[in-house]
């Protein structure tokens, strides 16, 4: 069972950057694509990013590209979002799951962290 815990959320002026990281106390970790979701309040949960188990391979939703970038360390079991350039719309509780590559649907997803706050002040 992989058991996730977020981490680095917090409060930030626009224009700012903040990196969350996610650590999986599960061995089997590397062999998990990850993924990265947010959730505002009274919206749906909503796709971010996702790596590949190796990292070779990223996909982001239009509105982080070129401004956040998802990584991962497979000896640590963790994973990674640095985010740049936060806009007020960024603001959100962010999680890591871990699901298949080429999927944006969260229902896809498993494996849920707590979530952690992030919030981009104007």
């Amino acid at each position: 069972q992989l058991q996730l815990v977020e981490s680095g959320g917090g409060l930030v002026q626009a224009g700012g950057s903040l990196r969350l990281s996610c650590t999986s106390s599960g061995r089997s970790f590397s062999s998990y694509t990850m993924g990265w979701f947010r959730q505002a309040p009274g919206k749906e949960r909503e796709f971010v990013a996702v790596i590949s188990w190796s990292g070779d391979s990223t996909d982001y939703t239009d509105s982080v590209k070129g401004r956040f970038t998802i990584s991962r360390d497979n000896a640590k079991n963790t994973l990674y979002l640095q985010m740049n350039s936060l806009k007020p719309e960024d603001t959100a509780v962010y999680y890591c799951a871990r699901g298949p590559f080429g999927y944006r649907d969260y229902r896809r997803f498993g494996s849920w962290g707590q979530g952690t706050q992030v919030t981009v002040s104007s």
